[in-house]
């Protein structure tokens, strides 16, 4: 799930990234801000899901992924949507 809470008197939005992948021991988010090296980790809850909090520059688009376990990439099922990647997948899309 990807939530969006936009300020009237800031120039980012705040996102907040919450996902649950069965039998996950780590997440992290990849792309945002066009950075595919360095992950944003998420951190786990008791619940097993996945969470963290992103501020983004309003107006703007990017493309993301989730590496489950640091080797499995998924994309978020809830994004604004998706597009192709050049290794035959899609990348989610964040529109804000």
């Amino acid at each position: 799930m990807v939530q969006k809470t936009y300020f009237k008197t800031k120039d980012y939005c705040k996102v907040k990234f919450n996902v649950v992948f069965d039998q996950a021991e780590t997440v992290e988010i990849l792309g945002l801000n066009s950075d595919w090296e360095k992950g944003i980790i998420m951190s786990k809850k008791k619940d097993g899901t996945f969470s963290c909090d992103v501020q983004l520059p309003k107006n703007s688009t990017h493309e993301f992924l989730y590496r489950v376990n640091q080797s499995n990439w998924a994309a978020e099922e809830e994004a604004d949507g998706n597009v192709p990647n050049p290794y035959g997948g899609n990348n989610s899309l964040l529109v804000l």
